[in-house]
């Protein structure tokens, strides 16, 4: 899953910081962006003309004189172009427009310069109202299609061709598949260790990491790390511990 965001202001820094902020934001949740950039309502507008869809779009008010204000560009998407489905994250440096925008719908109005934690905060609102947040784990047992959040995913145990699901509320689901198809489709991209043979663990639970072993919250179980996979589940926790922390 990718999502296209745009990022129109005539500010180029603010443009800049915005940018890495959502590819930071988004990295850490597991989710691939494509950004563009554009510096005046014109040229966005041109694009959206040429077939450009995106999902996301921060939309400055204020441009310079002679040209189009954010006020208009968003009446332009929602009216002219008939698109009511994308959703418009209106920036300014003023709080004078609320009422202005009352025919946009945005999803949140940010007063400059932006803070990164209500970005985010604005990235996730996104993310739950839209269903992409919380991805799903599927898998089929009994001739039926079940799912479970996969945040709630503690571990995953194979026993042969038998996989169990453990979850954070003590709940276990079981079904028949192979550990290494079912990691490579749906938890790859979710923070998800591959330690052992026989055991996939989340990143959110791990509360240690030893040399043979990994320690999971909340009850202190410990998963065997295979001896070929030491140094590669080691290097893949402290990568994940950095880029969260980026």
């Amino acid at each position: 899953m990718t999502l296209f965001i745009a990022i129109c202001d005539d500010e180029k820094r603010i443009c800049a910081e915005l940018e890495t902020a959502l590819i930071k934001i988004l990295d850490n949740l597991n989710i691939a962006c494509e950004v563009d950039i554009y510096f005046t309502g014109e040229i966005l507008c041109e694009k959206i003309t040429a077939g450009a869809q995106y999902d996301l779009i921060f939309l400055d008010i204020e441009f310079a004189k002679n040209a189009i204000n954010g006020v208009e560009v968003g009446k332009r998407i929602r009216e002219t172009y008939n698109n009511h489905l994308v959703s418009i994250v209106c920036i300014s440096w003023k709080m004078q427009y609320s009422m202005s925008l009352f025919d946009i719908r945005p999803l949140n109005f940010l007063i400059k310069p932006l803070d990164h934690a209500k970005v985010e905060q604005v990235v996730k609102t996104y993310l739950d109202i839209a269903g992409l947040w919380t991805g799903y784990f599927t898998y089929k047992a009994r001739h039926n299609t079940h799912k479970v959040p996969i945040k709630d995913i503690v571990y995953l145990q194979s026993d042969r061709r038998r996989l169990t699901i453990h979850l954070a509320d003590g709940r276990k689901e079981t079904f028949y598949g192979t550990l290494k198809a079912v990691f490579e489709a749906q938890l790859q991209g979710f923070d998800f260790l591959f330690i052992h043979a026989s055991y996939v663990a989340n990143y959110d639970y791990i509360t240690a990491v030893k040399y043979s072993e990994v320690v999971l919250t909340p009850d202190g179980l410990s998963l065997p790390i295979s001896q070929h996979k030491r140094k590669e589940v080691r290097e893949t926790f402290y990568a994940i511990t950095e880029k969260r922390r980026a």
